[in-house]
C-alpha cells in the first residue's frame, strides 16, 4: 500500500485506511466475527492506520477495535480517534470531557497513547469554544503523550478557516466532501490546509454509499437530484463491467495532497476488494464519462451543524 506523509507530522500514513464506524453498526447489525476478522484483513491488507470514535456505536467501535488489536504489536498500526461527540444530539468539548474522554478510550482501545485525536463534528457546537477551551485542552494531553498529534473533523468547508485562522492544529479530517460528485474539499479547503502545513485526511469516498450498488441509508441527507445522478452513474459503470465503488475508491486515493482516505467496512470481502482496487489503475475514459452525468449536480450537498458553522 502506497503511504504520504501526514503534513508536518512524522506519519506516514497508507492513501486508504480502515474507519471503524462500521464495529459500532452504523450500517447495520454485525457479528462478533465480522468486526474482529474486518480489523485482521484491513491489516493484512496494508490499511494500518485506523479511525473510530466513541460516537460510532456509543462506544461499541473502539471496544471492539480494542479486543482486535489485543497482541497485535502497537508499532504495526497507527491509531486515531476522537472526542465530543457522543450520540447523535449529544455534545461535550468542554476541557473537563477532553480528559475523560481521552482516558476512557484508551481504556477501551486498549493503548496508553493516540496517533491522532480529533475533535469530531465541529460543526454542531459555537465554534469557538473549539479555540478557547477545547484544542487547549487536548495540547495538555499531548503534552502528556497520550496523544502524538490533533486536529478536527466535520463537514462544511467554514470550519477549516474559523479555526486555523485563530490557531494551529497538526491535522484535518474531511467527509463524503471529495468523491465522484463532490470535489469542495479538494477545490476549497486543501490548497489553504497545505499553505498552514496541516496534514489533509479524507473520508467517505463512497459518500455513505451514494457511489455503491449497496441500499442508500434512510438518514442520508444528499437531494434527491443527487441520488438520481448517483443511480444514472451507477447503471453506466455497471453496463461497462465495473462497479461503480472500484471507480469512487480509485479516485478519492490518487491526489497526491491528501495523505490518506478513510473507507469503513465489517466486511473482510469488501476490504479486501479495495486493497485491489486500489493497486489498480483507474479508467481514464470512465471516470470522464461518470463525471460527465454528475456535472449537473457537482458539488451539490447538504448542510451539518449550526446553521451559522455552514
Amino acid at each position: 500500500m502506497q503511504t504520504r506523509r501526514l503534513g508536518n507530522t512524522d506519519l506516514h500514513l497508507p492513501v486508504l485506511s480502515f474507519g471503524a464506524s462500521s464495529l459500532g453498526a452504523e450500517f447495520r447489525n454485525v457479528t462478533l466475527d465480522e468486526a474482529l476478522s474486518s480489523v485482521r484483513v484491513a491489516l493484512e491488507c496494508g490499511l494500518n492506520f485506523i479511525d473510530t470514535s466513541p460516537f460510532y456505536g456509543r462506544g461499541m467501535s473502539e471496544v471492539l477495535l480494542g479486543i482486535a488489536l489485543k497482541g497485535v504489536p502497537r508499532e504495526s498500526y497507527t491509531l486515531c480517534t476522537k472526542l465530543g461527540r457522543y450520540d447523535l444530539a449529544h455534545f461535550d468539548f468542554s476541557a473537563k470531557r477532553v480528559a475523560e474522554s481521552v482516558d476512557v478510550s484508551l481504556h477501551r482501545l486498549g493503548t496508553d497513547h493516540l496517533d491522532i485525536i480529533l475533535c469530531h463534528d465541529i460543526e454542531f457546537v459555537p465554534m469557538q469554544q473549539i479555540v478557547d477551551e477545547t484544542l487547549p485542552a487536548l495540547r495538555k494531553i499531548q503534552q502528556a503523550g497520550k496523544a502524538r498529534y490533533i486536529g478536527f473533523s466535520g463537514y462544511p468547508m467554514k470550519i477549516f478557516k474559523f479555526i486555523l485562522e485563530q490557531t494551529h492544529v497538526d491535522c484535518v479530517l474531511s467527509y463524503n466532501q471529495y468523491t465522484l460528485q463532490n470535489t469542495r474539499f479538494l477545490d476549497e479547503a486543501v490548497p489553504y490546509l497545505k499553505v498552514k502545513g496541516v496534514g489533509v485526511m479524507n473520508a467517505g469516498p463512497f459518500s455513505a454509499r451514494l457511489l455503491t450498488q449497496a441500499p442508500l441509508p434512510a438518514w442520508l441527507k444528499e437531494p434527491e437530484s443527487v441520488k438520481a445522478a448517483a443511480r444514472a452513474a451507477a447503471a453506466h459503470c455497471a453496463s461497462k463491467g465495473v462497479d461503480i465503488a472500484q471507480l469512487a475508491l480509485q479516485f478519492s486515493i490518487a491526489h497526491s495532497d491528501i495523505a490518506t482516505t478513510v473507507s469503513g467496512s465489517a466486511n473482510p470481502t469488501n476490504i479486501r476488494n479495495w486493497a485491489k482496487w486500489a493497486a489498480a489503475p483507474i479508467d481514464p475514459q470512465l471516470l470522464a464519462e461518470v463525471q460527465a452525468i454528475f456535472a449537473p449536480v457537482h458539488n451539490l450537498g447538504h448542510r451539518e451543524g449550526l446553521p451559522e458553522n455552514n
